[in-house]
């Protein structure tokens, strides 16, 4: 999955995406300028191949692509902060705010949110911070889990991020390579968890893991370019199915898996399906003549597209008003 640079696409986009190699693009605030603009955009984007996956960040807080003219969503923390006080109305909340996330992207043509975040908030992690949901692992679990429905109610999979967890470590993996000290076993008992419950319960259609590296599991990679993490424990110990998305391979994390073409290598030999990089056309036209040259197996996305629930004018529909007066306690100070 690769990006494009501006509001529409150009002649060289459209070259780039026609390669089958491209399972689909992720958008950046870059590519919005208001809802009729972002329904062009990915009408356009459809028409030129329809089985391109189109996703986007929109957890809510400062993780939100779209937002003018479009509901502002609070940061996850804010329902951690509810939960605390009553956890009948947190749950329903999440639940809301997961279906109005979902039902308003899906309405502009995007398929996928990746979201939720199921790290915990230590204190520690400036990039992770109040995206989180809470610091308890059984918190974050049933938040998550009560987004997560709302989300496939109104048409979209969820994937979770980032595995095994990266909200105890200070780096920033955008910008530099984290490392987190502790053991498995204490991994196991909190970061784990959120993301153990869910796969049991067949929640998560797909993953991302964290560019941190874990020295007491893997000293040399990090988790999305770790077979341990991603075959030995995500797969074969914890027996999930979906698909492993890579994390952004041109972030600083990535880099020191070497050029391009070597990182998504590593990527796919260690079990990511599908392999993102974004902010570089270089580099991702690299990856493809990569994939082409070595034959390597093209994969569907087609269980990632979105299927609208809502007929008609959505911001009109009763499951619009329902969900927007559930969740408006937080939505009427999205930034607390």
């Amino acid at each position: 999955m690769a990006d494009i640079e501006g509001l529409e696409l150009t002649s060289a986009d459209k070259l780039f995406l026609l390669q089958p190699e491209i399972a689909g693009l992720i958008l950046f605030s870059r590519n919005y300028r208001d809802p009729k603009q972002l329904k062009v955009l990915c009408s356009s984007i459809k028409a030129l191949r329809a089985d391109l996956i189109i996703s986007v960040d929109q957890e809510g807080g400062r993780v939100q692509r779209f937002r003018e003219g479009f509901l502002r969503l609070p940061a996850m923390r804010r329902l951690g902060e509810s939960f605390v006080i009553n956890q009948t109305n947190a749950l329903n909340q999440s639940y809301s705010l997961g279906w109005l996330m979902a039902a308003e992207l899906i309405e502009h043509g995007i398929d996928i949110s990746f979201a939720p975040v199921l790290d915990l908030d230590f204190g520690r992690s400036g990039v992770i911070g109040d995206r989180a949901f809470a610091t308890d692992p059984e918190d974050v679990y049933q938040l998550s889990k009560a987004f997560i429905n709302g989300m496939k109610n109104a048409g979209m999979s969820a994937t979770a991020k980032h595995f095994p967890g990266h909200g105890h470590v200070e780096a920033d993996s955008h910008k530099e390579l984290p490392t987190d000290p502790r053991t498995y076993d204490v991994l196991n008992q909190q970061d784990l968890m959120p993301f153990k419950k869910l796969i049991d319960e067949g929640e998560l259609s797909a993953i991302m893991p964290a560019h941190v590296i874990y020295p007491d599991i893997d000293a040399q990679f990090t988790a999305g370019f770790s077979a341990i993490w991603l075959q030995k424990i995500l797969r074969e110990a914890l027996g999930f199915k979906g698909l492993i998305y890579s994390d952004d391979l041109s972030m600083e994390g990535a880099a020191a898996s070497g050029v391009p073409a070597v990182r998504a290598e590593k990527a796919k030999e260690a079990g990511c399906n599908v392999l993102l990089i974004c902010n570089n056309r270089e580099a991702a036209q690299e990856i493809v003549d990569t994939v082409r040259e070595q034959r390597w197996p093209l994969l569907s996305l087609e269980n990632m597209q979105a299927r609208g629930s809502v007929v008609g004018n959505l911001y009109q529909s009763s499951q619009w008003l329902e969900h927007n007066q559930a969740a408006s306690e937080l939505l009427q100070s999205p930034n607390k």
